[in-house]
């Protein structure tokens, strides 16, 4: 990806979301671009007009910490926002200091160690499963495997959580707030973009969704990035209905680009008897698998 294409963009998007009454500025009624004026945000950032503006054409090498801090509190930049901003930062320098460290790995499907694989299979009450910052789904339990089953299930979508949201047509339905889950789908390449920017499979898929849905394509130039660490999301598996799953990603110490998201539900509630269900379903499509299978 173009570094200073990516800094322009970005910088040109986070200027035009502030509305010159958040900048404590008047808003006037002459202004000819959305957001605020460069002006404006090399005031708030104290730098001159004409420094800012070589910034924001895309210049971001050798800049000093200090400098991008200024830009990012000038511009109301969020924490992820920040780090994204750091990252271009680092890209443009051409060093690896600002992020996390990255173990190469051999071409091919990355297999989980077993003690990884044994410690997603210890946790039964709820779906737990290993992804890679390009939404490739490489490891899982039982439930993760039943509760992602159309992403499974399909070959086109290559395991691929990303591919299944823009792809897919039941993920429509598996995704009752569609819009919401591809924001945040499209929000989640984009800040590994950031993060590990000459990945050249993350620019092989952004460019296959880029190329075959529309909509993917106009909310990866809105340039929005997000931590993705808690939360709560709504699914509708067709198995067992409507779910409510609370869920907590965590990065992993021990390899580097991977997150392992746990999915639980509210004791008591619907979901969580959603959730027993969903194992039992679970158990019995394995149980009716033929034995002596082979692969291929």
């Amino acid at each position: 990806m173009d570094n200073q294409q990516e800094v322009r963009e970005f910088l040109t998007s986070r200027r035009a979301k502030i509305t010159p009454e958040q900048a404590g500025l008047a808003s006037g009624s002459r202004r000819r671009v959305p957001g605020l004026r460069r002006s404006e945000v090399a005031a708030q950032a104290d730098m001159s007009v004409e420094y800012y503006a070589k910034l924001e054409r895309g210049s971001l090498a050798g800049v000093s910490p200090a400098v991008l801090e200024s830009v990012a509190r000038a511009l109301r930049l969020d924490d992820a926002e920040r780090t994204h901003l750091l990252h271009l930062a680092q890209a443009a320098d051409g060093s690896d200091s600002l992020t996390r460290p990255r173990r190469r790995r051999a071409k091919g499907r990355w297999t989980p160690h077993r003690s990884l694989q044994w410690t997603l299979d210890a946790i039964t009450a709820g779906p737990a499963f290993v992804r890679n910052g390009r939404m490739d789904i490489v490891a899982g339990n039982r439930l993760a495997r039943a509760f992602y089953n159309d992403v499974h299930a399909a070959p086109h979508n290559q395991e691929n959580l990303a591919r299944f949201t823009f792809l897919d047509p039941a993920a429509r339905r598996f995704y009752p707030d569609w819009e919401s889950a591809a924001d945040i789908t499209v929000a989640i390449l984009r800040t590994e973009a950031g993060r590990n920017p000459h990945d050249k499979d993350l620019h092989d898929l952004v460019g296959e969704l880029s190329t075959r849905c529309d909509e993917f394509r106009t909310r990866w130039g809105a340039h929005n990035v997000r931590v993705h660490g808690t939360g709560t999301k709504n699914f509708h598996h067709t198995a067992v209905g409507d779910l409510s799953l609370a869920f907590e990603g965590l990065e992993m110490a021990a390899e580097p680009g991977l997150t392992l998201t746990v999915y639980t539900a509210e004791p008591g509630s619907s979901s969580e008897e959603g959730l027993r269900l969903l194992a039992i379903w679970a158990a019995t499509r394995e149980a009716d698998v033929p034995t002596g299978r082979t692969s291929g």
